[in-house]
């Protein structure tokens, strides 16, 4: 299992903010460290792996922001990995995109069957692979975000329902002590 990862700023950044992190699935490692080295030049921080096994090892070792995996691997493959990220509570939302041969379509649906989110056919052009990459991890980033906001508002409204039961309960009390005195009155006069 091979390991790289670099420290960078996102591309255009001025603020001093790390780069999104590209976990690569990959068993050939020479295919392994040109994918490296062309995503690290588009500004992503990576990590690699050779076999399923050594990505969920990774997955679980650094934060990362999307997975990039061949299909194929031997013993467990892409969609095997696919399943097992989306199987767990942690990682499920994580990006997954899968590289596959041009002629392999039986394996690009079982991909997306399986929850993969992009399956790419071999040869691609790697400007458009990071490109792709970008708007992935910023669609991801953008739903984390609007799920992190959907539950402090379910918070907020669960605390205020609270409060209006408690106030509701309270204006309750308060009318039976209002009422309390008309009632003795009342019997007193019967």
């Amino acid at each position: 299992m091979a390991m790289e990862d670099s420290a960078r700023t996102a591309k255009g950044s001025t603020e001093a903010v790390e780069a999104p992190r590209v976990l690569i699935v990959q068993p050939n490692r020479s295919y392994l460290s040109v994918l490296a080295r062309r995503i690290a030049e588009g500004g992503y921080r990576v990590a690699t792996a050779e076999c399923t096994q050594s990505a969920l090892a990774e997955l679980h070792r650094v934060k990362v922001d999307l997975i990039l995996s061949e299909l194929r691997m031997p013993r467990s493959g892409g969609v095997e990995l696919v399943r097992m990220v989306r199987h767990d509570p942690v990682h499920r939302e994580t990006p997954i995109f899968l590289l596959t041969g041009k002629s392999d379509a039986l394996g690009a649906v079982q991909a997306y069957r399986s929850g993969a989110d992009t399956v790419i056919a071999k040869p691609f052009h790697f400007e458009v692979l990071i490109a792709r990459i970008g708007r992935e991890i910023e669609r991801s980033r953008s739903l984390a975000k609007l799920l992190n906001d959907n539950a402090a508002l379910d918070a907020r409204v669960v605390g205020r329902a609270i409060e209006l039961g408690e106030m509701r309960d309270r204006w309750l009390a308060s009318e039976a002590e209002l009422r309390r005195p008309k009632q003795i009155a009342g019997d007193a006069a019967a």
